[in-house]
């Protein structure tokens, strides 16, 4: 008479006891995750934050917790790093105006809606003869033209933030109006209806011998304005580039296109090649679908993308950050909410695709282990 075969599971239960069998079994959860999903894996889905990222709600504006770099020399001077509830600005005190504003945009920070209240305002922060104000914008025949809107703001705190005149430049009326209100409503819609996390920066373009001022101040007029968006979870990547006049005209332009305009590297942490790429972004809030992917549109051969930034010249700006941060968030209670309501986030149907994966390859590793 054949002997009884004795199975995997019952060596384990006899050798170990039920309370035992568990205990491995945890392990080889442990081991089966480390194996099938290393850091490399999960990066497809999540941005990993670095070990100081809770201790800073500003660098958690920027992709990867790096702020983008003025590579151009001149950009650098009489600049004045800002934090503030829910965006980042490089203010210039030479155009009175900033020369990038970052922001962080998740499903969760766009779901809390706040009625809009206007409260335009010189920027304390910077000094006196750095300073754009209300006065130089009067009468002026341009835009106190938001670069980080009003609408992506969730809290109070951050509403007023956002209609600090360091987060203003010279718009002309119907580029501020109708063109780039559409393309802000066509990038919180990828945010909303796609439910992507989205990393934009957006600012003015100085291009030209002789450039327009209004006011005493002499704030400059920007030639144009762009926005650049990334989006970690596709990897499509693009700038809105529209000139600073009444035309209604606007493109879509490479990353590399540009650092070459603007003489600063918008996304250090990307690399040559994934600022190339340039994706068919929509121009209205209508071309958003939300089970249809943005389309590739070309490769940009022929920009001259910004040189790669040393480690070293990286921390030292996103030090900038940290230490500002402190003092310049709002001391109102609504700020520690904004902190985590701003931090990049894994949206529900992606959580829900990782924990599949991870089941099913976590069981097939048992069950081998159990044959």
């Amino acid at each position: 008479m054949a002997k009884k075969r004795t199975s995997s599971k019952n060596i384990f239960t006899q050798l170990f006891g039920q309370n035992g069998l568990k205990i491995v079994l945890g392990l080889v959860a442990s081991g089966s995750f480390a194996i099938a999903f290393g850091q490399e894996k999960i990066s497809q889905w999540i941005s990993l934050p670095s070990s100081s990222s809770s201790s800073s709600a500003c660098a958690g504006q920027f992709y990867k917790e790096v702020p983008p770099f003025l590579a151009k020399e001149s950009l650098s001077k009489n600049t004045y790093p800002l934090c503030f509830n829910g965006f980042n600005v490089m203010y210039s005190g030479v155009s009175k105006t900033p020369l990038w504003v970052a922001e962080a945009l998740t499903p969760k920070r766009l779901s809390q809606k706040i009625p809009r209240e206007d409260s335009f305002h010189e920027e304390l922060k910077v000094p006196t003869a750095y300073r754009a104000t209300l006065a130089d914008y009067k009468a002026s025949g341009y835009d106190r033209g938001h670069m980080a809107p009003n609408a992506d703001m969730p809290t109070k705190a951050s509403q007023s933030d956002s209609f600090s005149l360091a987060n203003m430049v010279p718009q002309a009326p119907k580029n501020n109006q109708k063109v780039w209100r559409e393309l802000e409503e066509a990038t919180r819609a990828i945010v909303t209806k796609q439910k992507h996390d989205v990393y934009v920066v957006t600012g003015p373009t100085f291009t030209g011998k002789k450039l327009k001022t209004i006011g005493s101040s002499k704030v400059i007029v920007p030639t144009a304005v762009f926005k650049a968006i990334y989006i970690p979870k596709t990897g499509a990547i693009g700038a809105y580039y529209a000139p600073n006049d009444n035309s209604l005209n606007v493109r879509v332009v490479s990353i590399c296109y540009l650092e070459e305009q603007l003489g600063m590297n918008i996304f250090p942490q990307l690399t040559e090649e994934q600022k190339r790429n340039t994706y068919k972004l929509p121009l209205k809030a209508n071309l958003v679908k939300a089970n249809q992917a943005i389309t590739y549109s070309y490769w940009d051969a022929e920009s001259q993308c910004a040189e790669d930034v040393s480690n070293d010249q990286l921390v030292a700006v996103k030090n900038q950050f940290k230490s500002n941060g402190s003092s310049s968030q709002s001391s109102n209670s609504e700020s520690s909410n904004q902190s985590s309501s701003n931090q990049p986030s894994v949206d529900p149907s992606t959580q829900d695709a990782i924990v599949k994966q991870l089941v099913e390859a976590l069981l097939q590793y048992i069950l081998q282990l159990l044959r």
